[in-house]
């Protein structure tokens, strides 16, 4: 290839970028039913949704531990259940082992 050739090599990051995207588009009914599934959360504020992701890793968590979970303030941790449980996505029962504490998990 000379300094002068524009055209790119089939093996160029370029192309792969390429292929990839293309090899992208058949993966769009799986990516679309995720999506879906999250609809509920997407414009919710970003501690909401670290919330729903953590519980989506876990069966039931309670605010302390949602709280050591990720790093937030039990007071936002608090706030981010409650618009979770206002869209609809997270449940919550008493724990019971311990009648002070509530459970939540996902429901999507």
């Amino acid at each position: 290839m000379s300094v002068h050739d524009h055209s790119t090599p089939i093996d160029s990051p370029h192309n792969q970028v390429e292929q990839g995207e293309q090899g992208e588009h058949g993966k769009e009914g799986e990516q679309g039913e995720q999506d879906d599934r999250w609809k509920a959360v997407r414009e919710l504020p970003p501690s909401s949704k670290l919330v729903a992701k953590v519980l989506d890793d876990h069966d039931t968590l309670t605010q302390r531990e949602l709280a050591t979970e990720t790093l937030l303030s039990a007071r936002t941790v608090r706030g981010a259940v409650n618009r979770l449980e206002d869209a609809g996505v997270v449940e919550s029962r008493v724990s019971f082992t311990d009648a002070r504490k509530q459970l939540y998990w996902l429901t999507i």
